[in-house]
Formats: C-alpha cells, sequence, structure tokens
C-alpha cells in the first residue's frame, strides 16, 4: 500500500505509566514507550513517551563512533511536547563548560543531575537533541520523540534504579558545552527535517521520498482514510499527491529522512 498505518509497540519501562491520556487508554503495565517501526532498515523512528519519573541521564552517540563501537547508526532526537505537568521538565546540555574529568567526577557522585540545564517545558513546546547531548526528559511529560532507528543509548546516571551504567562510552560521546536545545518547526538537521502541518482547509501532501505522518492532536483523513491523535502513518513517495483532511485543532507532524 502506497499509504498504511503503522502498527505500535507498547513497551514497558520503570518509568512508565498506566495512564497515557491524551493518546491511549488506561494499561495493565507501566508504559514508558509506544513505538512505530517501519522496519529495521528504515531510518526513522517514531515513539511517544510517557513518563511518571525521571529518566537515566544519557547520551546517545554519533553516526562514527556507533557504527564502529555498535554496528548501529547513531542517534540524534528531537521532541514535541503533547502533555506536561506543573513543573514539568527536560534537560539538555550542562550549564556551563566542563572538563572531561569534571564530568566524570560529577557522574560518579551524582551531582551530574544538578550541572543538568532542565529547561521547564509545556504542550506545543519543540526540543533538539543532536547525538553527544548529554540529557534526561523529566517526570509528568507525554511528548512525540522523532529520532534515528537506532537504540543505542549510555546511561551516565539512573537514580539508583540498578540499571547498567555506560560510563566509558558515555565520556568518549557527551558534549561538555552548553546547549541551547528550544527551536521553532520546521526542524532540520542531517538525518530528518520535521514540520507540522496546517490543516485548517484541505491539504495535498506530496515529497519526493517516503516520509510519516504523526497525528498529535484531533482527526481526519488521509488519502481517505481516517486517523486520529496516537497513530503514525507511512506514505510512500510513489503515492504522489496524498489529501489531509483535518477539523479544528487537528496538528499532524510530517517527518522525511534528509
Amino acid at each position: 500500500m502506497n499509504v498504511r498505518q503503522i502498527e505500535p509497540e507498547f513497551v514497558e519501562r520503570p518509568w512508565g505509566r498506566t495512564d497515557l491520556a491524551p493518546l491511549f487508554g488506561t494499561q495493565q503495565k507501566k508504559i514508558g514507550e509506544v513505538w512505530f517501526r517501519v522496519s529495521e532498515q528504515f531510518p526513522i523512528l517514531v515513539k511517544f513517551l510517557f513518563t511518571s519519573e525521571r529518566l537515566s541521564v544519557q547520551v546517545h552517540p554519533a553516526d562514527d563512533f556507533a557504527a564502529i563501537h555498535e554496528s548501529s547508526r547513531g542517534k540524534t532526537e528531537m521532541w514535541h511536547i503533547l502533555r506536561a505537568d506543573d513543573g514539568a521538565t527536560i534537560a539538555l546540555g550542562v550549564t556551563r563548560p566542563m572538563s572531561k574529568d569534571e564530568l566524570h567526577s560529577s557522574i560518579l557522585d551524582g551531582s551530574i543531575v544538578e550541572l543538568l540545564n532542565w529547561i521547564p517545558v509545556q504542550p506545543g513546546d519543540t526540543l533538539f537533541a543532536p547525538a553527544g547531548t548529554i540529557h534526561a526528559i523529566g517526570h509528568g511529560v507525554v511528548l512525540c520523540e522523532i529520532q534515528q532507528n537506532s537504540d543505542v543509548t549510555y546511561r551516565l546516571h539512573d537514580y539508583d534504579r540498578g540499571r547498567e551504567l555506560h560510563i566509558d562510552k558515555g565520556l568518549e560521546v557527551s558534549e561538555r558545552e552548553p546547549f541551547e536545545g528550544r527551536r521553532d518547526m520546521p526542524v532540520s538537521c542531517d538525518q530528518f527535517t520535521t514540520e507540522v502541518l496546517d490543516l485548517s482547509s484541505p491539504f495535498a501532501s506530496d515529497m519526493s521520498c517516503d516520509y510519516l505522518l504523526i497525528p498529535v492532536a484531533g482527526d481526519g483523513t488521509v488519502a481517505g482514510q481516517r486517523f486520529e491523535a496516537g497513530q503514525c502513518w507511512l506514505v510512500n513517495c510513489s503515492a504522489g499527491p496524498v489529501e489531509l483532511t483535518g477539523g479544528p485543532g487537528t496538528r499532524v507532524l510530517r517527518t522525511r529522512c534528509n
């Protein structure tokens, strides 16, 4: 099919939640992530994240390092905030320049958490985290994550949850300068471009490559098929112009490989 819905994969996480509003219903397990994987080969992976606790402090390698050490792509990603409790934050980068030894010491004694740049977030905010950016997603957040199709994560600090840390590799790939991660749409980098589509009137979507449509609010139709928030659709470039319609408040992200 030239236009098809991607099936979701519900992934349990210790920091997840059972209430997946506003996108999904109540779950029996603590679901932290809902994945939309087109295939192992497709370069982009879309996720929805639901947090009840802070995620680990972590960093992802770029393509060159990941290819050598993990036989994988690197992981550059972006986040579009859909829901945020009062006081919700996301950490991107550090608050001041740090030497490698300083960063190492802060990881060992746990002070890395206080040295991160914690950014208040609210629905509609967009943040960009290129590979090498130390980051941590806070509690009380629902977001759409668009990333390179890689699951290589180096945990630097995990709040004594007992999971494996990857300090040596993490130190090798971490940027140690402050980073301004807020972005306006569209977000474009070497790996992907993401934009918000205006569906206040019917819109004909046409691109020269395969791309993904991610409804994040409201509902409508794509090529005559009904969509709703919390889904992900693959459109093949061979489909040609594809008509999208939506009601008031409908918002759809469109992302493609670069």
